[in-house]
């Protein structure tokens, strides 16, 4: 976490298990898949805007006591299934301190309006031309 201040560990927990799928003999061995629980609620590193924008970032990834779970399973190894989930968490939270930019309310220029209102009467005269042709 290069930009902001590091993770501490203390609000960081792996679990690893058994990856599911495919892996051959391996697979039913060796505990490769990893859940990395993550503290968003008691962590002092994350500012309190950025912790709001996490979770809506995280969506059902969120427990309702306030903590995030990364699970990853893609690497063969518990150190690169670690590395998978901290960067996974590392782009999330990258991705809430990015804070949103306001939209400024602005009004139509007399020109858009202009253009705007010629358009409309363009469009009805072009379905007047439709209407039948009434006799005299």
């Amino acid at each position: 976490m290069s930009p902001g201040r590091p993770i501490p560990d203390q609000d960081l927990q792996f679990q690893f298990m058994r990856a599911s799928g495919p892996g051959g003999q391996n697979v039913n061995k060796v505990s490769t898949a990893v859940q990395l629980r993550f503290d968003v609620a008691g962590t002092r590193a994350l500012a309190a805007p950025v912790k709001a924008r996490l979770r809506a970032l995280a969506g059902h990834r969120m427990t309702a006591d306030g903590a995030l779970l990364i699970e990853a399973r893609n690497q063969r190894t518990q150190q690169g299934t670690r590395r998978e989930a901290l960067a996974r968490l590392e782009q999330l939270i990258e991705r809430a301190r990015i804070e949103p930019k306001m939209r400024r309310a602005t009004r139509p220029t007399p020109g858009s309006r202009l253009r705007r209102l010629e358009s409309k009467q363009q469009r009805q005269r072009l379905k007047q031309l439709r209407w039948p042709v009434g006799e005299d």
